[in-house]
């Protein structure tokens, strides 16, 4: 790609009336250059079954091909069209109540399904076949935020205990033994009666059935990838647009689906990034699922879809359309593109307002767009392919996601937290101190590329994942892991030894008891923390120093003999263990102290919070900077020498320059 994309999901489908040349007009003066149709219309390009109408598709690639607009295609699979679920009743997902869902919501079919198969196999070919010939389409989305809907119809019990056997040799004793089912009962005896997992007690075989179910997702888009590559040209790239966990907004790693696995079929990640704004926006949500998707390649990604407008709580304040667009841009996406050009008229998401309302006429939002278009036609050069080079990383891990879900931190007990909830509360004190992250795969390898890596909760790991931990500081990195980590093996299995299992030397400690925490705070000589923040918020490990230094101890009258959060020096690096969930002002102080002391971030970069300061490399070897101001209030910013490049100035090292409430500034430093 020459050009930074900038698009919006189009559906001539949905129009109220015949306007697509208007519509090509109006995203020409918006600077739009791309749009994404095709994957939402299934019932309309096959009405019946084996009746085929691409119409409403040639029509739109013939427009935007006349018009210079790129097209990407997406395969239509994730909706299913009603004549599939009367005729074929099978192909409707069964989830864990043993009931099939009814039709009418989306993504409501079973992935493994011959049936389903079959039918989603011929209408990507048949797509393919009608869009082949156009030079502007650019590439092809697969399938939709896919997942695996909860799927455990008889088929997928099958294949799952052909998934067990292969995995165990066809040795149930080891099985047995590994997972504990000796436990109430539950001793498998033979291959044919292994039991249906669904309404399982065990948290080895229910975290196991859910780590198949992600790779179910995996296998699936492989197929679809397959058959698009029988049609598609060297230069067209293959994506998908990934999703996260949904809490009303996008906010941790996806349950549902390995990202780090599901990725290897795709050409370029992509990504639907979706999250609060007005006085709720913070950029957290963008950075953080934007440093994903980046590293799940290596390189740059595609944002699929973010909002516009959205949900009514969602319509932005001035400047925050523009904002939201270039802090994309700032984590190294080649690409924004909005959900969607136009409101709809009817149907579930009426009131997820695009790009227009619906009068479809030019408002704020589409003028602020265009502006963002205008800019990024101009800045396309220097943006574009923005490389991220980051010292820290932090290490994530799907089964650890699904182990925390069976065995909670503070089971029975409200509000009680989650894994994402422990990785977010890692992740965005490390933005607010305006540290970029990756956040890289429980399997990544080359470890000691990053200076610091910090573990948050890796409860499920396999011994090789926890001594290549141990290798890494060993060798000179910098560790931080949080309470919970080094519990349990890739079974769920708790190590019979002293914990954290493997790293107990690394970090100079150890423990066998844990609480919740009443009326605990932590007592430290270190950190300058008041007192109304230092606060125990979840979870207390019980730390027995052997060789650490301590950084705080509990500060209660039962609990004062053990410690908190400790640092081991280990061969060449360090090793910080924190044993239960703080205060985000702590967890920042401390942070912070790491940070400087190990000389990855001054004490100047660390504070200035809500600038969000990113950095990357542009493909004339230049470093370009993005000054982002969180905020209501104007912000003043001491910067690089270079040149502004929204302004088209030169700035001096260290000029103070002043950044209006929800704007942001660009430099380029040669």
């Amino acid at each position: 790609m020459k050009q930074l994309l900038y698009g919006v999901a189009y559906y001539d489908e949905y129009m109220p009336y015949e306007r697509l040349q208007e519509d090509i007009r109006m995203m020409k003066t918006a600077g739009i250059n791309v749009v994404r149709i095709a994957e939402s219309t299934w019932s309309t390009e096959e009405p019946e079954e084996g009746i085929f109408d691409f119409s409403h598709v040639i029509k739109v690639l013939d427009a935007m091909q006349e018009a210079g607009i790129y097209v990407i295609i997406g395969t239509p699979t994730y909706a299913i069209p009603a004549w599939m679920a009367k005729k074929y009743p099978e192909v409707m997902v069964m989830d864990s109540t043993g009931h099939r869902r009814p039709y009418g919501a989306r993504q409501i079919m079973d992935i493994t399904n011959k049936e389903y198969r079959f039918f989603a196999e011929r209408i990507i070919r048949k797509l393919m076949e009608v869009v082949q010939g156009y030079s502007h389409v650019i590439g092809f989305q697969l399938d939709n935020e896919s997942k695996h809907f909860g799927t455990c119809s008889e088929n997928v019990h099958e294949m799952f205990v052909s998934y067990m056997k292969k995995r165990f040799q066809g040795d149930l004793k080891c099985l047995n033994e590994e997972f504990g089912l000796d436990y109430w009962s539950n001793r498998i005896n033979s291959w044919e009666e292994f039991p249906s997992v669904v309404g399982t007690i065990n948290g080895s075989l229910g975290c196991e059935f859910a780590k198949f179910q992600r790779s179910l997702v995996t296998e699936y888009l492989q197929c679809q990838r397959k058959i698009v590559d029988e049609y598609r040209r060297p230069d067209q790239f293959v994506t998908h647009n990934f999703d996260f966990e949904w809490r009303g907004h996008s906010f941790g790693v996806q349950p549902d689906v390995n990202h780090y696995e599901t990725a290897k079929c795709l050409t370029i990640a992509g990504c639907d990034i979706y999250h609060p704004t007005q006085d709720y926006l913070t950029g957290k949500e963008i950075g953080f699922c934007g440093d994903l998707t980046r590293t799940l390649k290596k390189n740059n990604y595609f944002v699929m879809e973010t909002q516009a407008q959205g949900f009514p709580n969602w319509t932005p304040y001035n400047g925050q359309v523009r904002l939201q667009a270039f802090s994309h841009l700032a984590s190294g996406a080649d690409s924004v593109m909005y959900w969607h050009w136009h409101s709809i008229h009817n149907a579930c998401e009426t009131y997820w307002k695009g790009v227009l309302s619906h009068n479809m006429k030019e408002n704020v939002v589409y003028q602020e767009v265009a502006r963002v278009g205008k800019e990024l036609a101009r800045l396309s050069p220097k943006l574009i392919h923005l490389k991220k080079i980051n010292q820290v990383a932090i290490m994530v891990s799907n089964d650890s996601l699904t182990a925390i879900e069976w065995f909670p931190f503070a089971p029975g007990q409200q509000p009680n937290k989650k894994y994402n909830d422990i990785v977010r509360w890692i992740y965005d004190a490390l933005f607010e101190l305006n540290v970029e992250c990756d956040i890289i795969n429980v399997e990544e390898e080359n470890l000691i590329q990053y200076k610091m890596i910090v573990v948050p909760t890796l409860y499920s790991a396999n011994q090789n994942t926890l001594l290549r931990l141990k290798e890494y500081v060993n060798a000179g990195g910098c560790l931080v892991s949080t309470f919970k980590t080094a519990f349990t093996n890739e079974n769920v299995k708790v190590w019979s030894d002293d914990q954290p299992y493997i790293l107990t030397e690394c970090f100079g400690m150890t423990y066998n008891q844990f609480t919740l925490p009443v009326n605990v705070i932590l007592e430290d000589e270190m950190l300058d923390v008041d007192k109304e923040e230092r606060y125990v918020e979840l979870f207390m490990e019980l730390l027995q120093p052997q060789g650490a230094s301590v950084i705080a101890t509990y500060g209660h009258y039962n609990w004062k003999q053990y410690a908190a959060i400790t640092e081991n020096k280990f061969g060449q690096g360090t090793a910080i263990y924190i044993g239960c969930m703080t205060s985000k002002a702590y967890l920042k102080a401390l942070l912070s102290n790491v940070l400087e002391t190990k000389n990855i971030k001054e004490e100047k970069q660390l504070d200035i919070y809500p600038i969000s300061v990113r950095k990357g490399i542009n493909e004339d070897g230049h470093e370009i900077t993005y000054y982002l101001n969180y905020s209501h209030e104007e912000q003043e910013i001491r910067v690089d020498n270079g040149i502004e490049l929204l302004c088209d100035r030169n700035v001096s090292q260290d000029e103070v320059i002043k950044i209006a409430p929800w704007d942001l500034a660009i430099v380029e430093r040669k």
